[in-house]
């Protein structure tokens, strides 16, 4: 796991403190540093920093693995450590045949500790294959954190594993779905989402594309969230997600999720921070 949060990160302005100044003084290189970069704003509980996650172990003071529970009817699986693993250097949650408490199937999902504000959220997977999945990343607070349900989604519906949805819940207004295609199928290759959320602006990307642009603030989620990954399946939900038919044991592969702060640089080459102007 390469925390970049865990290492020490100096500013110029910091740098030219230590070195040259008592504490008070400001130092003209100091002034113009500061002049250029405002202050960003940020939600008071969000706690989590810049990372790259490329999953060389699970960390569990980072990360909670969901066990033991659903999240609902509509939700066929009982969320299970058992589903969550490591494989060549990626995480893979699964959704197999596995009685557990009431349900018949069992299914995997990890989600941060910690809040997250204004950002650049990515992740690299291959999705799962069949109807009735969704493989999903996305960021989410709700009633059971004591906030208003906000969300911001990207999820590969089996049905359809060529495209991916986006969508975003404002206080638990939804409504923004939009489809976008994956070339070659989000199930038969690893493929790069990401979304930066600005306090005006949402952007949705596709492999480095931008495929969704939101600049209406009623559209716009306004509380710190955690970040999920996770695949389950649905009896129910058929017009959406499709007839579920179990066909053997599904897996989602990541490879990489990583969360940039919000006026900090791109952390890692593939990102799509360093290939925006």
């Amino acid at each position: 796991m390469h925390f970049l949060s865990r290492t020490t990160r100096f500013t110029l302005a910091a740098v030219l403190a230590t070195a040259a100044c008592m504490p008070g003084e400001m130092t003209p290189a100091m002034a113009q540093d500061a002049q250029q970069k405002p202050a960003v704003p940020q939600f008071a509980d969000a706690k989590g920093k810049s990372f790259v996650e490329n999953f060389d172990r699970i960390d569990p003071s980072f990360w909670f693995v969901s066990d033991g529970w659903n999240n609902g009817a509509h939700q066929n699986c009982t969320w299970s450590k058992r589903q969550v693993g490591l494989e060549n250097g990626m995480l893979t949650l699964g959704f197999q045949e596995q009685q557990t408490k009431d349900r018949q199937y069992a299914c995997g999902e990890i989600q941060t500790k910690a809040r997250y504000g204004y950002g650049t959220y990515e992740v690299r997977m291959k999705a799962a294959t069949g109807s009735g999945l969704n493989s999903a990343f996305f960021s989410y607070i709700g009633p059971n954190d004591k906030k208003p349900w906000d969300e911001i989604d990207f999820e590969v519906l089996g049905k359809n594993a060529g495209e991916v949805q986006v969508n975003q819940y404002i206080n638990g207004k939804g409504k923004n779905e939009k489809l976008e295609p994956v070339a070659g199928g989000a199930d038969k290759g690893f493929n790069d989402y990401a979304f930066i959320w600005e306090p005006n602006r949402l952007r949705f990307f596709v492999n480095g594309q931008m495929v969704q642009d939101v600049s209406d603030p009623a559209k716009i989620p306004n509380n710190a969230q955690k970040i999920f990954l996770s695949l389950w399946g649905t009896d129910t939900l058929k017009q959406w997600m499709g007839p579920f038919s179990y066909n053997g044991p599904a897996t989602m592969t990541i490879d990489r999720v990583a969360f940039t702060a919000l006026g900090e640089d791109c952390q890692f080459p593939q990102s799509v921070l360093c290939t925006l102007d």
